[in-house]
């Protein structure tokens, strides 16, 4: 019996170090975060703070945009197949109130992230799609949350806007972990922003109001949105019939002439929407979708049924043409919108 002792000892122990070895392989192949080796990273001239990747690369560098050219830092953390955890710092519109408001500075931001960063994770060409998730803030700084798809990654990014700076911490991965998206995305930490005294709000908002800031006239930037390029870079659904948010053509636009910006589902914006009349002599239910152009002043301009029942759908873009809206502009200049407006029909 004491010479298979040693035998049995070693058959024992190779079956525990056989079971240990799959168990971590087993964790390493569900894409755990026991594998990263995390730090608090801050770098030099940032206003933020994070927990990342130990030693992400970075990238500095200059981006046209429009008339403008932004400055770009990329602190990235990717594998081929693993998760990919990044920040995007930009900087080049200036906070000015009396020229376009916050909100519009985001939405340009947010334009040029989407245009710029896609490439850097999947290579030139890469597009991304963006749909807006909600509104955000942060000690204070303006911001808002999205779900991203960029060819075979999906995951989140929140973006806030400071003063100085527009940050995108993004964290994309091939498959679903929202414990590390949580992990990543919550470590996420910027200063409390500094209100300005409400006397210069004041002035702000009357130069504003006057079209002047300091004697001069607001120079003309190209106004963009953030969910324009998403939806134009989105091929349409099939039979050649254009998704519900895909700006319509506009009749009266002149060769040139900048194109609506999109704006989705307008039914909770408008000022006035008159409900359909129900067609005599018809039997017919559901969802009847309305794609429309808005003018600078907020009327409909422009009405075409897209989906829905055919005998109800004349009904809602006559109702379509009589809505009205409030007036939109971006970067302090009026622009047309292009959304749509929906009907639901029950019997």
């Amino acid at each position: 019996m004491r010479t298979f002792r040693p035998i049995a000892f070693l058959v024992i122990a190779s079956s525990l170090l056989f079971g240990f070895a799959a168990a971590r392989t087993s964790v390493l192949a569900q894409g755990g975060s026991n594998d990263l080796d995390w730090q608090t990273f801050r770098p030099d001239g940032e206003e933020f703070t994070i927990v990342m990747p130990k030693d992400p690369k970075t990238e500095s560098d200059k981006e046209p945009y429009h008339k403008m050219e932004l400055n770009t830092n990329l602190y990235l953390s990717a594998t081929a197949h693993g998760p990919v955890f990044a920040v995007v710092s930009l900087s080049g519109i200036k906070s000015n109130p009396a020229m376009y408001t916050e909100l519009e500075r985001l939405n340009s931001y947010v334009d040029a992230f989407k245009n710029w960063f896609p490439a850097k994770v999947r290579g030139k060409g890469a597009v991304a799609k963006l749909t807006l998730v909600g509104e955000k803030t942060l000690n204070g700084n303006q911001g808002r949350e999205y779900r991203v798809v960029i060819g075979d990654l999906s995951g989140s990014a929140q973006v806030y806007a400071t003063r100085k700076r527009f940050y995108a911490v993004v964290v994309l991965n091939t498959k679903k972990d929202d414990a590390l998206s949580e992990q990543f995305l919550g470590s996420f930490y910027l200063p409390e922003k500094v209100t300005r005294p409400a006397a210069n709000a004041t002035i702000a908002e009357t130069q504003a109001a006057s079209g002047t800031a300091d004697g001069a006239k607001p120079a003309k930037r190209e106004p963009v949105d953030d969910a324009q390029r998403a939806d134009a870079a989105t091929p349409s659904d099939a039979g050649g019939q254009p998704k519900p948010g895909d700006p319509a053509p506009d009749p009266k636009a002149k060769p040139g002439q900048r194109a609506p910006i999109s704006a989705g589902v307008l039914n909770g914006k408008a000022l006035y929407l008159p409900r359909p009349d129900y067609p005599s002599g018809v039997d017919a239910s559901g969802t009847v979708v309305v794609q429309v152009i808005i003018d600078e002043q907020g009327n409909v301009i422009n009405a075409k049924a897209i989906s829905g029942p055919p005998a109800l759908q004349q009904v809602c873009v006559n109702a379509a043409l009589q809505a009205r809206f409030s007036p939109t502009s971006l970067m302090g200049e009026p622009v047309k919108v292009s959304g749509v407006i929906t009907y639901n029909f029950v019997r």
